[in-house]
């Protein structure tokens, strides 16, 4: 059974650090590449971030590069998130995406609210 399980969303406050994690499950996710979307409310899903098959890669959308990073450890077949600096402007539920050729797999994603 595939399964992508975020988990470590909460509520922080501006400035503040969380680090999200990505599990991965049923499929080899040592083979996939990765990606972080967010979506606010209201607004359409957008990408924050995206990490090759062996990690040796990386992007990130403007408004979170130097406050964000991505991260994977195979052997753990997980993806993390970093993120730094955080702003109000960074609440959203966060998806993460595993994709490769034609397979592409969901998680149901985790809430991060940042307020003071």
């Amino acid at each position: 059974q595939v399964q992508l399980v975020e988990s470590g969303g909460g509520l922080v406050q501006p400035g503040g650090s969380l680090r999200l994690s990505c599990a991965g499950s049923g499929f080899t996710f040592s083979s996939f590449g990765v990606r972080w979307y967010r979506q606010a409310l209201g607004k359409e899903r957008e990408l924050v971030a995206g990490i090759g098959s062996t990690g040796a890669t990386t992007n990130y959308t403007n408004s979170v590069k130097g406050r964000f990073t991505i991260s994977r450890d195979n052997a753990k077949n997980t993806v993390y998130l970093q993120m730094n600096s955080l702003k109000p402007e960074d609440t959203a539920v966060y998806y993460c995406n595993a994709n490769f050729l034609y397979q592409k797999y969901w998680g149901q994603g985790t809430q991060v609210t940042v307020s003071s």
